[in-house]
């Protein structure tokens, strides 16, 4: 396998929504497109992302084949979560993150993690912002080796879903 991370083009966003849609509509635990329609509507959508300023979607791929992929974002006020995370100065974050479930353990989305973090550096940003929840805890683990902290002050409700934050200082 020769596994590629590089910035999506306009001709990909659809099929990395429909992944984003299918990774996180199969999470034990997740709300469904049904109970939160909008968040889905957001994620099938997701090139619509890269016309806010700083925002970047990555993609990692075998060949044409996308494995995975994650949204970017250098300017925290475009974020877009709960919480304090979007008052956030001097900060990258990263979001979305998802691999096709038949790739996982193959070290994709850690792949697509560094990917944010070079672009932090490169940014010249000396921390990255990231949430999680409940459902991603493997995900937890993985940025937990990376060097990420948990950051209680950024972990916010969405609507019932609690969502928890993490910081990696640079």
């Amino acid at each position: 396998m020769s596994i590629i991370v590089r910035e999506a083009t306009p001709q990909e966003y659809d099929i990395i929504g429909s992944l984003l849609v299918k990774v996180y509509s199969q999470l034990d635990g997740f709300p469904k497109p049904e109970e939160q329609p909008a968040y889905y509507q957001m994620l099938q959508n997701i090139g619509d992302l890269t016309y806010k300023p700083g925002v970047r979607l990555f993609a990692a791929f075998d060949h044409s084949e996308l494995l995975g992929a994650v949204v970017y974002f250098a300017d925290m006020s475009q974020y877009g979560s709960g919480g304090i995370a979007t008052k956030e100065k001097d900060a990258a974050g990263f979001r979305l993150l998802a691999v096709e479930p038949n790739q996982r353990g193959l070290g994709i989305g850690k792949l697509l993690t560094q990917k944010c973090i070079d672009q932090a550096q490169v940014d010249k940003l000396p921390q990255v912002v990231i949430h999680s929840t409940a459902a991603m805890k493997v995900a937890w683990g993985m940025y937990e080796k990376m060097g990420f902290q948990r950051s209680e002050d950024l972990d916010f409700m969405q609507q019932q879903l609690p969502v928890y934050g993490f910081r990696l200082r640079l």
